[in-house]
């Protein structure tokens, strides 16, 4: 079988105006980035407004694991097999960071034959939104450490600057850095900190904004710091907000490709899920459900995290009402969840499967409590064994769960039909009454604790002293009706990376918490998170090289 590269490289991509004609736009609609991609005009945005909405369906899986699981394929195939069934869909993802594209995971469009197009172009730069929002970020930081050393009129604690520089890569040694050393016009000296672009306020900003003035509005909030007075410091009050808008006016327009069959796919905006709220852009998908009668999204990582935010965020304040939801496992992920080493997951084994799958029934049952019917779909791989199908399917239909196996790495869109059939079943069957997990009004602790015992399963939640002083602080200054956005490993359903299945009675630590004004959620730090990731022993950027001829090998 041909790597992921070598299959898109090999495809014959239509223009991206032919793209368009499918959904009744034309080349004046579209601001083209060569002939592949483009962004669509704020003009047509604003004549699609008063359109039908299609149906929103959200694909999400289990915890991540060595195994793999297939999100993003799964959400790819299946709208190349609705496109296949006759219907008019489209898919809208998150654009990929190069941080994991450098990193541990490689590439991030799909895979097999379930992949968008162009591949290598979608995962380098694509269309600058990254660097655009990177570009911002640090502008801010600029503005900020050049106000201080200007005067500091504005009487800023440089103990209690929050506000963080950001760079699209890992970069380990970054966490922690001191700035401002020299001499004295080389500004003051402080310990400063970076994080990944995907974890800037900025990203999560950009992906929630409704339009410019929504976007100009929730950057004038950000908080930047903290005056002696213990007072927010916003980013308006150091002017920072025109140029950071100036720099997001095109970033803020989502981008228009293709899928391996043609499938129109709007991508734009990528927050990471582990750290972020990992959603792609308010302003993606309601465009989309606009553009088109089904709407496939995704959210990051597991249900535990992708699907929460998405639910108890995105949904939240967008005014968003899902459908129905997609869970993405693999028999070989689950028998992992079940004990088995990696090099054993090809093997039958009913008895760790059994064991496993109790991970996926705590999702199941997650989703369930916000009341949109779920489908499970099993990404099959030619080692899964019929006993072992027949033993997930039942179990699923147990819990009253659709269920379809999906072969669409293998076949594309044909390999879809099955789970396109059984969630066009569900849509006409099964009505959403989609509802958060819980009230604005709850205290930012409740709603913490709220999420670590009915999503994770935790017994009990343990709060350092400093994030209960921070918390106390935050709704002192009106911040405790806002949603919360938990950073945690996506590997457990705990906050501990290391408990596999479906861990019960354990702690979720918090240890820092802090706002997000203008994303509008309030961030709480559990476990030992990162916002800036490291790279591991061998990066995939080791095996990435490009030709004579300009062609760019080993990326996926």
């Amino acid at each position: 079988m041909k790597s992921d590269i070598e299959i898109a490289q090999e495809a014959e991509l239509y223009p991206i105006t032919e793209i368009a004609k499918m959904l009744d736009m034309t080349i004046d609609d579209l601001e083209l980035y060569g002939k592949y991609k483009a962004k669509i005009s704020e003009e047509y945005l604003k004549k699609i407004e008063k359109n039908k909405n299609g149906k929103l369906i959200l694909v999400t899986a289990i915890n991540p694991t060595p195994a793999g699981e297939g999100k993003t394929t799964t959400s790819v195939g299946l709208g190349q097999a609705l496109g296949r069934l006759g219907k008019r869909a489209v898919i809208a993802l998150r654009e990929p960071s190069l941080g994991p594209c450098f990193g541990i995971k490689g590439g991030a469009a799909g895979g097999g034959m379930a992949q968008v197009v162009p591949m290598e172009e979608l995962n380098l730069h694509f269309t600058g939104d990254f660097h655009a929002i990177t570009a911002a970020n640090n502008l801010c930081a600029a503005l900020l450490d050049n106000h201080i050393q200007q005067g500091n009129e504005l009487e800023i604690d440089t103990r209690q600057i929050v506000w963080k520089r950001c760079l699209d890569m890992n970069d380990r040694v970054l966490r922690n850095v001191v700035v401002g050393m020299g001499n004295k016009m080389d500004g003051f000296v402080r310990e400063d900190h970076f994080v990944i672009t995907v974890a800037s306020e900025i990203m999560a900003v950009l992906c929630l904004a409704e339009d410019m003035e929504d976007l100009k509005k929730r950057l004038d909030r950000m908080v930047v710091a903290y005056n002696y007075a213990g007072e927010p410091v916003c980013a308006g009050q150091i002017h920072a907000t025109g140029a950071m808008a100036a720099l997001l006016k095109d970033a803020i327009k989502p981008n228009l490709i293709q899928t391996l069959e043609h499938t129109p796919a709007i991508i734009h905006g990528g927050p990471f899920a582990n750290i972020a709220h990992g959603c792609n852009s308010v302003r993606a998908t309601k465009a989309a459900l606009k553009m088109a009668d089904y709407v496939v999204t995704e959210a990051g990582f597991g249900a535990d995290l992708g699907a929460e935010k998405f639910f108890d965020i995105k949904c939240r304040q967008a005014g968003l009402v899902p459908d129905t939801v997609v869970l993405v496992a693999t028999i070989r992920a689950l028998k992992y969840n079940g004990g088995v080493a990696k090099r054993n997951l090809n093997t039958e084994n009913l008895e760790a499967l059994a064991k496993g799958i109790v991970n996926l029934e705590k999702h199941i049952e997650n989703l369930q409590k916000y009341k949109v019917p779920v489908v499970v779909t099993l990404n099959a791989f030619i080692s899964d064994t019929p006993a072992e199908i027949a033993f997930v399917k039942k179990f699923c239909e147990d819990r009253n769960c659709a269920f379809a196996l999906s072969e669409v790495w293998e076949k594309g869109g044909e390999g879809g039909v099955a789970l396109a059939t059984e969630v066009l079943n569900t849509l006409e069957t099964k009505k959403s009454e989609f509802a958060p997990l819980y009230l604005d009004t709850l205290k930012i602790s409740e709603k913490i604790k709220c999420v670590a015992r009915e999503i994770y399963g935790a017994g009990e939640v343990v709060f350092a002293p400093a994030a209960l002083k921070q918390i106390e602080k935050l709704e002192e200054l009106g911040f405790g009706n806002l949603p919360i956005c938990m950073a945690k490993t996506q590997y457990s359903l705990s906050d501990d990376p290391e408990l596999l299945g479906r861990p019960e009675g354990f702690s979720v630590n918090v240890r820092e918490v802090y706002v997000s004004a203008g994303a509008g959620f309030v961030v709480v730090l559990t476990g030992a998170i990162m916002t800036m990731p490291g790279l591991p022993k061998n990066p995939a950027a080791y095996q990435i090289d490009v030709t004579e001829n300009g062609v760019i090998t080993g990326l996926f």
